[in-house]
C-alpha cells in the first residue's frame, strides 16, 4: 500500500502513521525472534492498539496478517534446517512447530509441497512445461499442480530449460499437452499486450520476505514504476532496499510478478534477471 502523501493529511496524522510503521516494524522483529508466534493480543498491546486495529495496520504495511507473517517465518526456518541437512522431523521442531502434525496441516501452503519433496528438489512432483517464441525472444512457461511456477525469457530455449531443471532437480518434467499450449498462449499474449491481464493461478515459492515483496510488486499498476527504497517502505521495512533488490532478482515468474517495474531512485533502469533490454521493452510496451 502506498504511503499517504503529506499534503493530504495533518501533522498529527503523519505522526500517527509514523508510529504505526514503527509499531509494525517492531512487531515483525518480535515475531522473527520468537520460537512460537506471539499472540495477536500481546502484539497489539505492545503497539498500544486494539487487536482489530493492530491487525488492520499490520496488514496494510506488510500485505499479510501477523499470523500469516509468523507462518512465513516458520517456513523460512524450516527451509534453512532442511538446507542444513537436518532430518524433516528435526527441521519441523527447530522451526517452532510443537508437533509434526501441526506442520503437515499447512505444509502445502508453507512450502508448496511436502518438506521431503522440497529438500529433494521437487522429487515426486510433475512439472509441465513448454518452450516458445515471443517478441522478446525465447520463452519458457512451466506449471505445477498448484499453478504457474516459472516464466522465463532468454535468447535461446536451451538455457531456459536448463534453468528449469536446476530449479526442480528431481521433479518429473513433461512437455505440455494441447490444453497447456493454450495456457502458454495466454502468457505470451500477456507479454505482448500487458493491458489484457493474466488471470491464471501462480505457484509462488519463496521466503516470507520475498513473498511480501512480490505481493507488493503485483500491486504496482502497469505503466508505472517504483523505486527499491519505496517498495521497501511499502512492505514496512524502509531500511531493506538491498534485500528488496535481491528478492526482485530471485523472482522466477517474469511479467506475472512484474519486477521489471522496479527502477533506481533516479529513475534509471538497473539489472533485470532476463536482461535490461527486455526490461526497457516491457516498460515501453506498458507505457503505450
Amino acid at each position: 500500500m502506498a504511503r499517504p502523501r503529506a499534503p493530504l493529511y495533518s501533522g498529527a496524522m503523519n505522526t500517527a502513521a509514523a508510529r504505526h510503521l514503527d509499531a509494525v516494524t517492531r512487531a515483525c522483529r518480535r515475531i522473527e525472534a520468537a520460537d512460537a508466534p506471539p499472540p495477536l493480543a500481546e502484539l497489539a498491546r505492545e503497539a498500544g492498539l486494539s487487536a482489530h486495529h493492530f491487525q488492520r495496520v499490520f496488514k496494510a504495511h506488510t500485505g499479510v496478517t501477523p499470523r500469516r507473517y509468523a507462518q512465513g517465518q516458520r517456513a523460512d526456518r524450516l527451509r534453512q534446517g532442511l538446507r542444513g541437512g537436518e532430518s524433516v522431523t528435526e527441521a519441523i521442531y527447530g522451526a517452532g512447530f510443537g508437533a509434526p502434525s501441526r506442520f503437515y496441516e499447512n505444509a502445502g501452503a508453507l512450502l508448496g509441497m511436502t518438506p521431503t519433496a522440497w529438500r529433494a528438489g521437487g522429487a515426486g512432483e510433475t512439472i509441465r512445461f513448454a518452450l516458445g517464441q515471443c517478441s522478446l525472444g525465447a520463452i519458457l512457461v512451466a506449471e505445477s499442480a498448484r499453478g504457474l511456477c516459472a516464466i522465463a525469457l532468454g535468447d535461446a530455449p536451451e538455457p531456459l530449460l536448463r534453468g528449469l531443471q536446476d530449479q526442480f532437480l528431481r521433479a518429473r518434467l513433461v512437455g505440455g499437452d494441447a490444453a497447456f499450449e493454450r495456457r502458454v498462449a495466454q502468457v505470451v499474449g500477456f507479454v505482448e499486450q500487458p493491458a489484457i491481464g493474466l488471470d491464471l493461478p501462480l505457484d509462488v515459492r519463496g521466503s516470507a520476505f520475498q513473498q511480501r515483496v512480490w505481493q507488493a510488486l503485483r500491486a504496482v499498476p502497469p505503466g508505472t514504476t517504483v523505486g527499491y527504497a519505496e517498495l521497501a517502505r511499502r512492505i514496512g521495512q524502509p531500511t531493506a532496499a538491498r534485500a528488496v533488490a535481491r528478492a526482485c532478482a530471485s523472482n522466477v515468474l517474469a511479467v506475472a510478478i512484474p519486477c521489471h517495474r522496479v527502477v533506481r531512485t533516479d529513475g534509471q533502469l538497473s539489472g533485470y534477471r532476463w536482461g535490461v533490454a527486455r526490461k526497457a521493452a516491457l516498460l515501453a510496451r506498458e507505457g503505450r
